[in-house]
């Protein structure tokens, strides 16, 4: 947060402990309704000055000669510490269907075709036989010499989108994700449309716990050309997307940089404060 926006956060809240009145204005109905959705006991036409705090006096109980002393106590930084979160917070069970494989990021990267080399019919018939013979090769169950001839077609044709995803499909089921993921980048940087991109890109993530981004890929992939194959995968993947969703939104206000005495997050009205301080 900004510091001079911080500073006139505070001096709005002192000058409200001096004046509650001000807290009467109409503009600021939104801010009592926060802090009484908070639990913060505000008087009729906010006339007293007290709120709820826990261990805490009054204002009208607190002397003037302990003004500066007061001042410390509630400009500090009122997030808990972590062992008070622990006990304070209820944390979200998140348990998650593991069935992962360990990612093979330190494998030597598989050869990529040369985008600037221009592409001549010959090439482009040269590349297609490469793929029948890998297509013949997977139906052996031959992985490592289809990625051969797969290379071998990437590297005549570049430019081809379908290329980089067949291969990808080939290493998810060698399973090298990481591998997989490197094609359908260049799939996609190809062709942004490429259905086979996403769908072994999200397959590939799947296998590495990355729950989000296969969920997304894997979505993507169905609405341009759904098969059974995305929708198995799904199912397994959605669960686990779901629980990471709902545990970041449950724990999210630990991380609000502005805490009331409890610990809780101030929240600013999406109009923002009179005087123009909101994010």
């Amino acid at each position: 947060m900004d510091a001079s926006k911080a500073r006139e956060l505070r001096e709005f809240v002192e000058a409200c402990k001096k004046d509650p009145s001000l807290l009467a204005d109409p503009n600021l109905a939104f801010f009592r309704d926060y802090l009484q959705s908070l639990g913060a006991k505000i008087p009729a036409a906010a006339k007293a000055a007290s709120f709820d705090k826990p261990k805490r006096s009054s204002m009208d109980d607190i002397d003037d000669d302990d003004d500066d002393e007061d001042e410390d106590l509630d400009m500090r930084d009122a997030t808990p510490e972590p062992d008070e979160l622990d006990e304070e917070i209820v944390e979200s069970d998140l348990e998650l269907e593991e069935d992962t494989l360990p990612s093979d990021h330190d494998d030597p990267p598989q050869k990529m075709g040369d985008p600037s080399v221009e592409v001549t019919e010959e090439n482009r018939d040269a590349s297609q036989e490469a793929k029948g013979k890998a297509m013949e090769a997977m139906s052996e169950g031959k992985l490592d010499e289809a990625i051969e001839h797969l290379t071998n077609a990437i590297v005549l044709n570049p430019l081809s989108a379908i290329m980089y995803g067949t291969r990808a499909s080939v290493f998810i089921k060698m399973k090298k994700p990481t591998a997989a993921i490197r094609d359908a980048n260049a799939a996609l940087e190809i062709n942004p449309d490429s259905a086979k991109g996403y769908k072994t890109r999200g397959m590939a993530y799947a296998m590495l716990g990355k729950w989000e981004e296969a969920a997304r890929d894997l979505h993507t992939a169905s609405n341009m050309d759904y098969d059974e194959e995305i929708n198995a995968v799904l199912k397994k993947v959605e669960p686990n997307a779901h629980k990471i969703v709902e545990h970041r939104r449950k724990n999210a206000w630990r991380s609000f940089p502005w805490r009331d005495a409890r610990g809780f997050p101030w929240r600013c009205h999406a109009g923002g404060f009179p005087w123009g301080w909101s994010w």
